[in-house]
């Protein structure tokens, strides 16, 4: 598949766009009329620079309101194209984008329509230039891509074809099957977006909030198989309007962008198999038309290696300069110091399969964070081949002999990614690199008394704002994980957008929260002036147990502090769900969080802070498969309280 992405995705100036996609691996580029306008770059220059940088100019655009003109603004458009076409041979570009006619002054007249699209592909043929009619979603009178197609054919010119995008198709919710019929002679260019799915007009919901495949809510591969099976094989090009990327660094987004169309390649090829396999008695398993079905796919679309999603979480590692409050933190939860690492200066904490690395190997004033994660895989290898096949970059760790070698890479937020070789059992053979006694604790693999048996349920990450798309696509697409619909949460800094990633058996689940801006940024959770910088939000780690009310009375017996909650926060749930006395006094005096729905319950409780990291207990009862949702404001509340109350008595 060729691919292609329009400058007008990506900030910063021409050249740095075209330097970007070049890095990132792209065949060509769109160039949007304004990055040319306002480039210090020649066109001559700017068709050098393209070649030495190995990209294909394969569309310049856009061309507006061309179409449903009286004859005087005709000719006025007529002038104004030609004087484009005139460019685009110095820039070496042969097909151009004409948008269908948004402006009120127009007039609804297929005749007219196609007489003067006639004339349009005539002067363009004069030129060498191939125009691509795009039915734009808020156009007058064409806003569908079967009625642009239609006017193409009857215009019937060489020089005149259409341009598919999918958001224009996919925000109309117009049927994409029909798109097998069309001629794929008169498909001249097909461009990609995706979106999520909003109530508010089209066109700002276009300008502003289109993402990258895979960052959305379309059916992009359903799309795309349809393009496919016409028999389309020209460029497959982003065309993504979204503040957050024009305002990202350029190289990171054109790498994010390129990561994108290779899941869609993926996708559509799957999609394909899907859905036009062989059945065993070799007929088609989905009727087509008899003119789609007889053509072949002209275009290659590559795969990546197949890879199963993770199985669970094998560890969790925070990195701490000063670790003393971490270590007392997870004594006092029940966990068991299993010792330092014979080679490095890392130590263990378990609790039954739950196991916590603390790094130890964090610069002097680094704020303590969650710096990795540990996923059981069937093939790390393969994993990480298709990990690096997506271009995310790798992060190997230095082994020594008769030592784990991980397979890791970096993430989106720099969080660190390994992947571990499971066991049935829920064993780590790494663990056995782990043992010189001394360090803090009852002793090396020794349990706290009355510590429950456990494991990872849940990782919740901070995202900063300019990479939260970025990495639910990365999440999606190196791992396997399927995104949930995403919640809101209410803060005392403003709103939490939060994001759940997850494995089909709810085996691995992960969480990305995109914090308030204040709080990223200077809010009063931010470092002070001078300090290491603080991570861009609170993030979390939480553990499962048999029996919260055990778990939290023994955590309580070696001394955790618990977040105080408010009386008002039980006497509200009181009223919701008419807990038996004796229960919801035992919630009260042991400050636990509780919530309920059809499937079952969830009991849970938070610590304080250690730098920007905090650990959760949860309780699942039955099959309720949340994460305390309506707890959450309290949860945000009281630690906002706590911190501020810290800063009061420093």
């Amino acid at each position: 598949m060729r691919t292609g992405i329009a400058t007008v995705c990506l900030s910063g100036t021409l050249k740095e766009k075209m330097q970007a996609c070049a890095t990132a691996g792209f065949d060509g580029i769109e160039i949007f009329e304004q990055d040319l306008v306002t480039s210090s770059l020649g066109p001559e220059e700017i068709r050098a620079m393209a070649a030495d940088l190995g990209l294909h100019l394969d569309l310049y655009q856009p061309f507006r309101d061309f179409d449903s003109v009286p004859e005087e603004l005709l000719a006025a458009n007529l002038r104004r194209a030609e004087a484009k076409f005139r460019l685009m041979s110095r820039l070496g570009m042969d097909t151009i984008l004409v948008c269908s006619n948004v402006a009120t002054a127009s007039i609804d007249d297929d005749d007219l329509r196609a007489a003067q699209l006639s004339r349009l592909a005539s002067l363009a043929g004069e030129h060498g230039v191939k125009v691509a009619y795009e039915a734009l979603a808020w156009g007058r009178y064409v806003n569908d891509y079967e009625h642009a197609h239609r006017l193409v054919e009857r215009v019937d010119h060489p020089n005149l074809g259409t341009c598919l995008d999918s958001f224009h198709i996919l925000s109309r919710d117009w049927d994409t099957a029909p798109i097998e019929a069309l001629n794929p002679d008169k498909i001249f260019f097909v461009q990609v977006a995706d979106a999520p799915k909003l109530s508010m007009d089209v066109l700002s919901w276009s300008r502003h909030y289109r993402v990258f495949p895979g960052e959305g809510q379309f059916k992009l591969a359903k799309f795309m198989g349809h393009v496919v099976r016409a028999g389309y094989s020209g460029p497959v090009s982003l065309e993504v309007f979204n503040d957050v990327f024009r305002q990202s660094d350029v190289e990171r987004t054109a790498v994010d962008a390129m990561r994108s169309l290779i899941w869609l390649e993926e996708q559509s090829a799957q999609w394909l198999d899907a859905h036009y396999s062989v059945d065993e008695a070799g007929e088609a398993a989905e009727a087509v038309s008899e003119a789609a079905g007889r053509r072949r796919h002209p275009m290659e679309l590559a795969t990546l290696p197949r890879v199963a999603e993770p199985a669970g979480f094998n560890f969790a590692e925070v990195r701490a300069a000063d670790p003393g409050a971490l270590e007392t933190l997870l004594g006092q939860l029940g966990f068991a110091f299993n010792g330092r690492h014979r080679t490095k200066n890392v130590q263990l904490w378990t609790m039954g399969h739950a196991r916590v690395i603390i790094n130890e190997e964090a610069p002097a004033a680094a704020e303590t964070a969650i710096s990795a994660i540990g996923f059981d895989v069937d093939s790390p290898v393969v994993a990480a081949a298709r990990a690096q096949q997506l271009k995310a970059p790798a992060v190997p760790r230095k082994s020594q002999a008769n030592e784990e070698i991980f397979q890791g890479f970096a993430a989106p937020d720099s969080t660190e990614v390994f992947l571990c070789q499971g066991s049935p059992d829920g064993t780590a053979a790494w663990v056995d690199e782990f043992g010189t006694p001394g360090g803090p604790g009852s002793g090396a693999g020794s349990q706290a008394a009355g510590a429950p048996q456990a494991l990872i349920d849940h990782v919740n990450l901070a995202q900063p704002w300019q990479h939260f798309d970025e990495a639910v696509l990365f999440y999606t697409s190196a791992l396997a994980l399927e995104p949930q619909p995403y919640a809101e949460v209410a803060s005392p800094t403003g709103l939490v957008r939060s994001q759940v990633m997850t494995t089909r058996d709810r085996g691995v689940r992960l969480v990305l929260n995109l914090a308030p801006l204040l709080q990223q940024e200077g809010g009063p959770e931010a470092a002070p002036p001078g300090a290491a910088p603080r991570r861009t939000y609170q993030e979390h780690i939480a553990f499962a147990v048999n029996d919260l009310v055990a778990t939290a009375r023994a955590a309580r017996n070696r001394g955790l502090e618990f977040l105080r909650i408010p009386a008002n926060y039980y006497e509200d749930l009181d009223a919701r769900f008419d807990l038996d006395p004796a229960f919801l006094s035992t919630l009260r005096e042991l400050n636990l969080l509780y919530d309920r729905d059809a499937d079952g319950e969830f009991l849970h409780f938070y610590t304080a802070t250690v730098g920007s990291v905090f650990f959760e207990m949860v309780e699942r009862r039955g099959s309720y498969d949340g994460y305390g949702a309506p707890n959450a404001p309290v949860r945000h509340a009281v630690q906002y309280d706590h911190l501020h109350q810290l800063k009061l008595t420093a």
